[in-house]
């Protein structure tokens, strides 16, 4: 591989299908015999996330509050990898859901291995235009949510058998990130919960990690935080890979996260964001004008 290539993406597509074309990076056999159950996983990064997990050999369960995408999005999972992908329903803020899901999926597959915590909402608000509400319900999709499905988990399968879990998260807290005090203070607190869960849970042979993805083409938070106004203000010009990154890399990384390469990696939050956090603009009087047309709860 030349020096450019290592920064090179790998291909991929904008909307919510299965890659026209995929090459192994990983062993193809690295996740076999493994099931991940995936929230968020009918769209977007989570998806992507299910889809090389499937291409690595792991039968999937995808969950959304949708019925319908996730219904949708495990046929074409099915048909473009040959592994099998279990749809279910449910809501991450409601415990009673995810303990029926769970119990579905354990009578299809008989074991859970991995989770994945990717369900979450998002938009760009000033704090003082943040309703109440809209704050919480943030907090109670991306941080309770989190962990709400982790505690299931725990107790319907890692505390025996041993688990990994990956909490999807964010940078915004790093330097306090303009119109994204609710999302950013969801996140922190899960790559808090991150830390706790890994000390507390490691002796029952659990890792648990976070990975903060930056800004990544063809999913919702692109279209909804202002990724078309950033590439036409050549905003991705002051990321140091000079670039936003697309959803097979996220996949890839997770991957990582999930497999056997990261045995000994736990209680740590992994950023793949191209080095944007540490470089982008802080603008606050450029994103308001992106807020105006941000979606609000």
């Amino acid at each position: 591989m030349s020096q450019a290539g290592a920064c090179q993406p790998p291909p991929d597509v904008d909307t919510d299908d299965c890659l026209r074309e995929y090459r192994h990076l990983f062993s193809p056999d690295i996740l076999a015999g493994r099931v991940a159950l995936i929230t968020g996983g009918g769209s977007g990064i989570g998806f992507r996330i299910a889809e090389v997990f499937m291409r690595h050999g792991c039968q999937t369960i995808i969950a959304s509050r949708s019925q319908q995408r996730v219904l949708e999005a495990s046929k074409k999972l099915v048909a473009a990898t040959g592994q099998r992908c279990l749809p279910l329903s449910l809501d991450v803020r409601q415990p009673q859901t995810i303990v029926a899901a769970v119990d579905e999926a354990l009578k299809e597959f008989e074991r859970i291995d991995i989770l994945v915590n990717g369900a979450a909402g998002n938009f760009l608000c000033p704090a003082s235009a943040l309703s109440f509400n809209a704050f919480k319900t943030v907090m109670d999709i991306d941080t309770v949510g989190t962990f709400n499905t982790s505690k299931v988990l725990f107790e319907k399968c890692f505390r025996d058998h041993g688990g990994v879990i990956v909490n999807i998260t964010a940078t915004l807290s790093y330097r306090g990130q303009a119109l994204q005090v609710h999302a950013g203070a969801a996140k922190a607190a899960i790559d808090a919960m991150t830390r706790h869960l890994a000390v507390e849970w490691g002796p029952n042979n659990i890792r648990v990690n976070s990975l903060a993805p930056g800004p990544i083409m063809g999913t919702e938070g692109f279209r909804r935080l202002g990724g078309k106004f950033a590439e036409k203000a050549s905003y991705f010009e002051m990321i140091p890979l000079h670039r936003a990154g697309n959803k097979t890399e996220i996949a890839h990384s997770v991957l990582y996260l999930a497999s056997p390469l990261s045995s000994y990696v736990t209680g740590t939050t992994l950023v793949v964001d191209g080095g944007s956090w540490l470089t982008s603009a802080n603008d606050f009087p450029a994103l308001l004008g992106i807020a105006s047309s941000s979606a609000k709860l």
